[in-house]
């Protein structure tokens, strides 16, 4: 028999529900087996986990569902005390059932279904994988991009997977607040802001149909003032957010900083880039 091991498979992590749910969905039609009974997913609030997780296993229940229906007792506990699992699937949110469970109670639970033949997904995999002594089958880390790896017995571990994701996501939620922040000044300014959005390593891509005839360097003055105002950022419902007193629509809204303040070395490309293969005009932002 012949194993095929993936080091490591690196996205950028999307800013937009649809596109983490996407993402998620070609995750599992890429790397997921019918058998993989363990899934570990690791990342900080607000990172996505719970999209990704829902574009793995459409229909999935989770149990720290994100907008406040919480799931008690926990099926995966309570099916393990029964010794009687009526799912085939599993969800655990390991940070958010320390408040009512043990660790190791938790642990065994999950050890008792994967022994069982159950699969369970694991959010936060990185706080139970000392007491579980066993590594997922896949191990997923969510930060600025979101990475993929098929550990073996030699890792790679979800401390390492976890410490990246941890550190990274900074980025991500800056380079998010700073691409909003370019959307207002764009219609402040007369012009559409921009509706289709790509992504660049510590930075932001957004596309045009159309060259706008804009002055960048007055673009990037503006955001820049904002970012010295030091705004507060907060999310309205799941699909916008208010920066100050100005409410926008926005596909990510738990994905940035807490203040405009918070963004660090704010740049943008002083020229469109041109793409022959689509036609549109690219903008590049970045940060950090």
């Amino acid at each position: 028999m012949y194993y095929t091991t993936l080091v490591k498979a690196s996205y950028y992590a999307p800013r937009g529900k649809h596109r983490l749910m996407h993402l998620g969905m070609l995750i599992a039609q890429r790397y997921l087996r019918a058998e993989d009974r363990l899934i570990g997913v690791v990342g900080d609030a607000g990172a996505g986990k719970s999209l990704i997780i829902r574009g793995m296993f459409p229909g999935l229940v989770l149990t720290n569902d994100d907008d406040g229906v919480n799931v008690r007792p926990l099926p995966v506990m309570e099916d393990a005390e029964n010794e009687y699992f009526k799912t085939h699937t599993y969800h655990l949110d390991v940070r958010f059932e320390m408040a009512f469970s043990q660790l190791w109670e938790l642990a065994d639970a999950v050890k008792k279904a994967v022994s069982a033949g159950h699969r369970v997904v694991v959010e936060h995999f990185e706080l139970l994988y000392p007491l579980l002594n066993l590594n997922a089958e896949i191990l997923i880390g969510i930060g600025e991009e979101v990475v993929v790896t098929i550990p073996t017995l030699f890792g790679p571990f979800p401390a390492e997977i976890a410490e990246e994701a941890y550190q990274s996501l900074i980025y991500r939620k800056m380079a998010h607040s700073a691409e909003d922040l370019t959307s207002i000044v764009f219609e402040q300014m007369g012009f559409e802001p921009p509706t289709i959005h790509g992504d660049v390593r510590r930075g932001f891509v957004v596309e045009f149909a159309r060259k706008p005839e804009i002055d960048l360097s007055e673009v990037e003055r503006r955001v820049l003032d904002y970012i010295a105002q030091d705004l507060p950022i907060s999310v309205f419902n799941d699909h916008a957010i208010v920066i100050g007193q100005e409410k926008l629509s926005c596909s990510g809204p738990r994905i940035h900083m807490s203040s405009t303040g918070k963004i660090e070395r704010f740049r943008l490309d002083k020229s469109f880039h041109y793409s022959p293969i689509t036609k549109t005009f690219l903008l590049a932002g970045r940060v950090g």
